[in-house]
């Protein structure tokens, strides 16, 4: 049986901005540790591969809940579903924190990762059951503000910490405020979601742990095993073959995990792609610049963070703007005029040098995410305000898949075509260099020094390769902003209106 959906009288602010504390903390989370891994690894005497899997294992299994959270956000109350996201997240960072192993450590990561795969999902449906549509953008933009700038935050907190202080106080802070939290979501948290008595398919949850995670998983190698590696391409068959069959049979399904027959809605279908192609161009950013400030600059990790940090706190501060011009103009404006900015800084970005400025560097990246704050949040709400009430819980686990999986490809298809093309030019320049010197003998440190310069010069224009790829990736999505109209939202199914009863709605 489903339960007809009212939109509350007034939105209960109290308990958003609990769920708001909890999202923040768990996406910092996931951040914080990356910078960290050097340390943990000469503390547990652990190699590369294994010190990796405490992100790479974060994310599959985020890969493989996120899916399933449609499930869960009809079935059980927003109540319950926080207060044991939060204690697993809570119960996870204690461990980590006194974890005596590495397989301790890992194992607290994925009880986190368990805890935090729910809360942006859910976090997401509320605020699209307690705002109407024409206020959807503010809510939205201001749920934002946590998506784009607690990851952003965490390698420059991060960073500071880890060269003060132990690897173990990156979960020592998180910690209070995971408690303060869960004692808040105990007592302040109300049920405003509607429930339906379903039943999860085992069958289904196994195809899509198998898909979204062998996808995750081989892709986010690729970058660094190659493609010929059987375990990249073996795992990314795995997950396309577990996949195909994992849609078919939710298609046949009367009551799917995961509905995509909300691809029916062409906004959504639009959204989607949108979404996944600026994902994908965004990653440049993420990835090819700490590579080219610390790797060919020298740059150390503090002053990279420090570099992203005022994108970060711009695009913080633009996304409640950016909601709340959403819901007066619409997606279409606001996309096209973001996405041209992504375009001109993506290319300027594509003309580093090795005397490019610290000041420029700031500044190029702050308008660039200026450009992308005025894209992502405005894009996914159009997109979601297409959808039906009941289908919103599917609508939000679609997204949050899709920003995962497109992500990983993301990062695996830029960091391949750095790799190719620094190898490329890496060949031709010690072939001039070698034809200069001709039949001088150098000594050792001078043919140190050549070969320095040389694997330098051929990075750098590995990564501007790379940005120029993105260049174009986010025009791709430029040309598809253009087709975004404001949606009309698709009334509810009459069949389900006939039997529903009025869900238990608590307004504070």
């Amino acid at each position: 049986m489903s339960e007809q959906h009212t939109i509350p009288e007034k939105p209960p602010y109290a308990m958003i901005s609990i769920l708001f504390i909890g999202a923040f903390v768990a996406i910092l989370n996931e951040t914080l540790l990356n910078i960290a891994l050097p340390s943990i690894m000469r503390d547990f005497e652990v190699e590369p591969t294994a010190v990796q899997w405490l992100s790479t294992g974060y994310m599959l299994v985020n890969g493989i809940l996120i899916p399933a959270s449609a499930f869960f956000i009809q079935r059980f109350t927003n109540k319950s579903l926080f207060i044991t996201a939060m204690s697993l997240f809570t119960a996870g960072t204690l461990l980590a924190s006194l974890a005596p192993s590495f397989a301790i450590l890992l194992t607290a990561r994925m009880i986190q990762a368990s805890g935090s795969a729910i809360m942006m999902p859910l976090l997401m449906n509320v605020m699209l059951t307690a705002f109407p549509v024409e206020k959807r953008g503010a809510a939205m933009g201001t749920f934002g503000l946590v998506m784009i700038t607690a990851p952003a935050l965490g390698p420059t907190l991060s960073g500071w910490i880890v060269e003060h202080y132990d690897w173990r106080t990156l979960f020592d802070i998180v910690l209070p405020f995971a408690i303060l939290t869960l004692i808040l979501s105990i007592f302040k948290l109300k049920n405003v979601t509607p429930q339906r008595a379903i039943r999860l398919d085992v069958v289904s949850l196994i195809l899509s742990s198998v898909g979204f995670g062998g996808l995750l998983y081989g892709f986010s190698f690729a970058g660094d095993k190659g493609w010929d590696d059987p375990e990249v391409y073996g795992t990314i068959i795995a997950g396309v073959v577990a996949l195909v069959w994992f849609i078919l049979r939710q298609l046949r399904m009367d009551d799917p995990m995961l509905e995509f027959r909300i691809y029916k809605h062409p906004m959504f279908a639009l959204s989607s792609a949108i979404s996944i192609v600026i994902s994908i161009a965004m990653f440049s950013g993420m990835i090819l610049m700490p590579i080219y400030v610390q790797t060919i600059r020298g740059i150390d990790p503090f002053e990279s963070g420090l570099l992203m940090l005022p994108g970060a706190i711009l695009m913080g501060i633009m996304s409640p703007i950016t909601g709340r011009l959403f819901d007066k103009f619409g997606a279409r404006v606001l996309a096209v005029i973001g996405l041209t900015i992504t375009i001109v800084t993506t290319y300027f970005f594509s003309e580093l040098s090795m005397s490019t400025s610290y000041a420029n560097l700031i500044l190029l990246y702050s308008l660039r995410m200026f450009g992308m704050s005025m894209v992502m949040m405005p894009v996914m709400t159009n997109g979601l305000n297409a959808l039906p009430m009941h289908h919103n819980p599917h609508g939000t686990a679609m997204n949050n898949t899709l920003q995962q999986v497109s992500g990983a490809i993301g990062s695996a298809l830029l960091i391949t075509v750095m790799n190719n093309r620094t190898e490329a030019r890496a060949e031709e320049l010690m072939t001039d260099a070698m034809a200069k010197a001709g039949t001088t003998q150098l000594s050792p440190d001078a043919a140190a020094a050549m070969q320095q310069e040389v694997t330098n010069q051929a990075m750098l224009n590995g990564i501007n390769f790379s940005f120029f790829v993105s260049m174009f990736i986010a025009a791709l999505a430029l040309l598809l902003a253009f087709f975004i109209k404001r949606p009309k939202r698709s009334p509810e199914n009459p069949e389900e209106a006939k039997t529903s009863v009025a869900p238990n709605v608590v307004t504070e």
